[in-house]
């Protein structure tokens, strides 16, 4: 039986895809450069380009190998190879927007645990996402700080320094996310409990997200963080 919420003191949230709607983000920057040349594009399908595109060998750190991602993808999409556009989609990320329960399910949650932000997004990115959260985090990781991304275990093992300084352990952890692949399998395999948004419960595939080898059954699963914030709330009454 998976461990109650509130046995733990910090949460530890995945952002891009688990709090910020980053498909939704490069579909609709990617359908506005369609339609500046005059042709459109499926989302899904643009989704499916981006993810493969996005985890070739020389893929650099996340939101700037956008530039380079565009361009793999373009011709593909019949969109103009125009870096321009490539550097359009990357600033896009800073106008993606959270979805629509991450800041509020987020500000109640910040009462009862401490919330640590994990990304593979580089700082300048995190620094738009986290306004459009309301700022809610405790403390802050991304891939400039850690120096790799998820699902590298050393990711993980920069946070568990972090909360073992303030005399904690990751069994105080639970674990946030959307991404099978980068999160809730490592998390698993590192002995972290998790917690699974599944934010395509509605939709098939994977979409932007790289498919694991293997599905992790969480020890939580929600298919919003609505939902979450609303199973802690109703577990917090039954502690008083």
């Amino acid at each position: 039986m998976a461990r109650g919420f509130r046995e733990f003191k910090y949460m530890t949230f995945d952002v891009v895809g688990t709090l910020i709607d980053f498909e939704g983000g490069i579909t609709t920057c990617l359908a506005g450069i369609a339609a500046d040349a005059g042709v459109s594009i499926d989302g899904e399908a643009a989704l499916a380009l981006y993810r493969q595109a996005r985890y070739m060998p020389d893929a650099g750190l996340f939101p700037d190998d956008l530039v380079r991602v565009y361009m793999v993808i373009a011709p593909q999409l019949d969109l103009p190879a125009e870096e321009k556009y490539g550097i359009r989609l990357r600033d896009s990320a800073s106008a993606w927007q959270g979805f629509p329960d991450s800041a509020t399910a987020l500000a109640e949650l910040a009462k009862s645990h401490k919330l640590i932000a994990m990304t593979n997004a580089r700082r300048w990115a995190l620094d738009h996402f986290e306004r459009q959260l309301g700022s809610p985090f405790f403390a802050t990781f991304t891939a400039d700080d850690t120096g790799t991304e998820k699902p590298d275990p050393a990711f993980f093992q920069k946070v568990f320094d972090f909360v073992a300084s303030r005399g904690d352990s990751k069994d105080d952890i639970l674990h946030v996310a959307q991404s099978q692949y980068h999160d809730v399998g490592i998390s698993r395999a590192l002995g972290v409990t998790n917690c699974w948004i599944e934010r395509r419960h509605a939709q098939k595939g994977y979409g932007g997200t790289i498919e694991p080898e293997r599905f992790t059954v969480p020890d939580h699963h929600f298919t919003s963080m609505a939902s979450l914030a609303a199973a802690v709330r109703e577990s917090l009454k039954e502690r008083a």
